[in-house]
């Protein structure tokens, strides 16, 4: 099927002006030249003298001067109707004076039509030709009222020779510009025909309930350009497919555009995809092209990610597991260190006290390292179970307080408790609670400069748990807080992030989630950063007051 299968479409509309038309210009100019040297010669050789014949003239030539004058200005289509009225009254007055249709200006009657055929607007033609005949019939019918006599054989003459050389000349060049406007416009249209066929895509006209009104294109595997139209675009399709289809219509109808795939009803093995937008009230604009090589490559894709998922999902299981197998060799290092350090067994020389201490504080660290990449191992292979009582949630970040008062004394940073006065009873993981804090007040102490504060609150909103850490410290750019809270992400510099493993704050964030709360952090560079957990933990309580612990 050809484009011109294609309902036609209004035109858009053409700009208000448009660039000076050379041919009507030349047009107008030859008109006004041609009755002015005319009128001149007459008058010379004395057959023209001030009177009816001196007035048609000059009435005749006064439209071409008109159009010659706006020639070089901008020209607005509103005047385009009433420059064809001013050519009609024109001829019928010039034809009038000088002895009607019949006399030998009656030619100039045609004069609308042949400015309409310069104007190159067919839906004027229209208009000049009923302007045309309409000037006709009035110089006919005042001529016979008033019963004016024609002009003398030789002045008549030549009238009539000006009146048919420049009426003539200009039907006669118009239809000439047409003709060969015409062939241009075939063969453009003929160059889009062919472009519209080849090109490798299927483009269909649908009306509002997806009926087929046109098609152009090529027909992708499986699809029958000609036999779907006047059918549905929905029954080209599989029976299985045929909802989602009808899905992507109603969405391109309502929003304005929608995409779906489908296994066409004539090659179930093959696959086609719709793209659809909306054209206007009136329906839908579809391009349907051949979707097999696109369908392969998103069930690869899959199967990579479902591959790497499985292999991510195993790691996380081969870690939990080993859970005991990594913890206790540590911990035997540990005891053991502990004995020597202590001198439990006899005397040892400061040099080896010294030994155990170092294996003792490294042990120390590495098994917090190692419980860290362990507790998320076991939340990422979903095996990682709450152990929920109820307690005083005030106890459990005091005691993280203690715990990290020393470190904070170390690194010359003010260390800063706001607990309330009233019980914070809460219904929750203890060890994830204090883990949540200790992870906190960690990062806190490490990005926080000596001389700096860390103060860490909690409080209850409703039954709402929150406990906000807030620090001097250096500040977290916006780049980084996006991919904060991610494994094994970190930020500050190269030793800073030497000091960790990236796991605190996504610990934070799964312990949060778990619970069914959530972590927020707010920062600025060079301004300390505030990190606020939200767990919906609390029993029913009165609101407590809160007070400064230092």
């Amino acid at each position: 099927m050809t484009p011109a299968s294609f309902p036609r479409r209004t035109a858009p509309a053409r700009a208000t002006t448009e660039r000076v038309d050379v041919a009507a210009a030349l047009w107008h100019a030859a008109w006004v030249a041609a009755t002015a040297l005319v009128g001149l010669a007459l008058a010379g050789a004395g057959l023209l003298h001030v009177g009816r014949s001196t007035a048609a003239l000059t009435l005749g030539a006064a439209p071409a001067l008109l159009g010659l004058m706006l020639a070089p200005a901008p020209r607005t289509l509103p005047l385009r109707a009433p420059m064809l009225l001013f050519w009609a009254v024109a001829g019928a007055g010039a034809s009038l004076m000088t002895g009607g249709v019949g006399g030998p200006l009656g030619a100039w009657c045609l004069g609308p039509l042949a400015a309409a055929a310069f104007m190159r607007r067919p839906r004027l033609v229209a208009l000049a030709a009923a302007l045309s005949l309409a000037a006709a019939a009035f110089s006919a019918l005042g001529a016979s009222l008033m019963a004016l006599p024609p002009p003398p054989a030789p002045l008549a003459a030549a009238l009539g020779l000006l009146a048919l050389a420049t009426t003539g000349g200009g039907l006669g060049a118009a239809l000439v510009r047409l003709a060969g406007e015409a062939r241009r416009d075939r063969a453009v249209r003929g160059q889009l025909s062919d472009l519209m066929l080849d090109q490798p895509q299927l483009l269909l006209m649908l009306s509002p309930d997806g009926r087929i009104e046109g098609a152009v294109g090529r027909a992708p595997d499986g699809i029958a350009a000609l036999a779907l139209v006047g059918g549905g675009l929905v029954e080209a399709a599989v029976p299985g497919d045929r909802p989602r289809l009808e899905a992507a219509l109603g969405r391109a109808l309502a929003e304005g555009a929608a995409e779906a795939g489908f296994a066409p009803a004539a090659d179930p093995q093959g696959w086609v995809i719709a793209t659809l937008r909306r054209r206007s009230a009136r329906g839908l604009l579809a391009v349907l092209r051949d979707g097999r090589g696109q369908r392969a490559r998103e069930a690869e894709m899959e199967r990579a990610r479902d591959l790497a998922q499985s292999q991510n999902a195993g790691k996380s299981r081969f870690l939990a597991n080993m859970s005991h197998e990594l913890r206790t060799p540590l911990n035997a290092i540990m005891g053991f260190s502990d004995i020597m350090r202590q001198r439990l067994f006899g005397p040892l020389s400061d040099r080896y006290v010294e030994y155990a201490e170092l294996v003792h504080e490294s042990g120390g660290h590495l098994l917090e390292l190692i419980n860290d990449i362990l507790d998320m191992s076991k939340i990422e292979a979903e095996r990682y179970e709450l152990s929920r009582e109820v307690f005083d949630a005030r106890d459990a970040v005091a005691g993280v307080l203690r715990l990290m008062r020393g470190q904070a004394d170390r690194a010359g940073v003010q260390l800063r408790g706001v607990l309330p006065r009233e019980p914070l009873e809460c219904d929750a993981d203890r060890r994830a609670l204090k883990q949540i804090a200790l992870n906190l007040i960690s990062n806190a102490l490490k990005f926080t400069p000596k001389g700096g504060s860390v103060t860490v609150t909690a409080l209850a909103v409703g039954e709402v748990l929150e406990l906000v850490v807030a620090d001097s410290g250096v500040g977290i750019g916006r780049q980084d807080i996006a991919r904060l809270g991610n494994p094994y992400e970190q930020a500050g510099e190269a030793e800073q992030r030497a000091a960790g493993t990236g796991l605190g704050l996504s610990l934070v964030t799964a312990f949060a989630r778990l619970h069914g709360g959530e972590m927020n952090i707010e920062s600025e560079l060079g301004e300390g950063t505030t990190v606020t957990v939200r767990l919906p933990v609390l029993l029913p309580a009165d609101t407590p007051e809160t007070e400064g612990a230092s």
